[in-house]
């Protein structure tokens, strides 16, 4: 027997037509294009789940992924150990700049005559919470300076082990450490456990974030409010061109005339059919 057979024999490893099977739902259901490249990435986080099931084969998980009477729950289960949560706090800082210095004041003169202006923000892609607690402490600030302006956030993720996190607010010390230090007094607390080193975002700050579970590929994202910003960052990198196209035309049904929406800055909308255009690095507008 060949080393090739053998190696395809073990069933803890990922199978050709395994992984084919695996990576056609992953692209169906999240819109991720799963290279063959990606095969051993996916048998790593699918092993710690056969672990927690105690199963003993990928073709065993793979039926009882697609096949038992716990398919819909499992799901979950598969989409939360497939899915990256890469994040920090105050990642691409410029971005925040550009919030407060640019967008804030040109939307003020927009939306904001009539006080008190509840301006609204989502965060598409919330991961574990840094991200959107970095806009809710930028947000606050701002409030802080301008008499009649208030705000309101959602935060959406398709990982329902991300959102969990992000509803504790609980980070480890070490993660907190691109935070400015005067906004880490106002707005986190360090555990009574000294033994731990845990901060944990103030409950004011907490309460300003809605947390909710949605899947991009929805043809109805089921969002009732229109929003004046809209952070969709490092999210699209995972998505082909036709599903970007198709997966800002959504949020954007959502965003208002003249709001803002922020993307990585690895990510580009050139060449889509979109109804936004560029003002700056990774920034678009929708025309009012």
């Amino acid at each position: 027997m060949s080393k090739g057979n053998e190696k395809a024999e073990n069933p803890l490893e990922i199978a050709p037509h395994i992984f084919e099977r695996f990576a056609r739902f992953i692209t169906a259901e999240l819109g991720i294009k799963m290279s063959e490249a990606k095969a051993p990435m996916l048998q790593s986080r699918l092993q710690r789940r056969l672990r927690e099931l105690q199963m003993d084969s990928l073709q065993e998980y793979q039926d009882y992924l697609f096949k038992s009477e716990h398919a819909e729950e499992e799901r979950i289960h598969f989409i939360n150990a497939v899915t990256t949560n890469k994040t920090d706090f105050f990642r691409e800082p410029q971005h925040f700049e550009f919030l407060v210095e640019q967008a804030l004041p040109v939307l003020a003169q927009i939306y904001g005559k009539s006080s008190p202006w509840l301006m609204k923000l989502w965060c598409a892609g919330c991961s574990s919470g840094e991200e959107v607690y970095t806009q809710a402490m930028v947000l606050s600030e701002y409030a802080k300076q301008h008499t009649g302006f208030d705000f309101a956030m959602l935060a959406t993720d398709i990982s329902t082990k991300v959102l969990q996190h992000a509803e504790t607010g609980i980070y480890e010390e070490s993660r907190v450490a691109s935070v400015p230090l005067e906004l880490r007094k106002r707005y986190l607390r360090r555990s009574r456990d000294t033994a731990r080193s845990l901060v944990r975002i103030v409950p004011d700050l907490r309460r300003k974030v809605s947390l909710h579970r949605l899947n991009f590929m929805d043809e109805d994202y089921g969002v009732k409010d229109k929003f004046e910003v809209i952070f969709f960052r490092n999210v699209m990198i995972y998505f082909d061109k036709p599903t970007q196209e198709k997966v800002i035309n959504r949020l954007c049904r959502n965003l208002k005339p003249g709001g803002f929406l922020f993307v990585g800055h690895s990510e580009s909308l050139a060449g889509l059919n979109i109804p936004v255009t560029v003002v700056a690095s990774a920034v678009y507008r929708k025309p009012l």
